[in-house]
């Protein structure tokens, strides 16, 4: 354990942030297997349900993905990176339903 005061505060805030960086990480990657789930479910049985409930799922995880990369729990990179996951996924999955209705 540290001596110093200001050692001593450095180590309550870096846990403190670690906490928070922790609870974003986490809901961020709750959210991204949601979507996930969603395009698969909607890939074996398309319904217009389905659709709404991914496109809300995509605007959550979007939104918390978003929050995470301004407060530095990501980098910038890391957080297009997800996005683009997501996009990628959705595209590969819903789109071909899409263009066929």
């Amino acid at each position: 354990m540290a001596n110093i005061k200001s050692a001593i505060k450095r180590i309550k805030i870096n846990e403190r942030n670690r906490l928070r960086n922790k609870s974003y990480k986490s809901a961020v990657k709750t959210l991204m297997k949601k979507v996930f789930v969603s395009i698969e479910e909607y890939s074996q049985n398309p319904s217009d349900e389905l659709r709404q409930e991914i496109d809300r799922r995509m605007s959550a995880a979007y939104s918390k993905i978003d929050k995470a990369v301004k407060r530095g729990a990501y980098h910038k990179n890391n957080g297009s990176r997800k996005k683009a996951r997501l996009a990628k996924a959705f595209k590969a999955h819903v789109e071909p339903f899409s263009a066929a209705s």
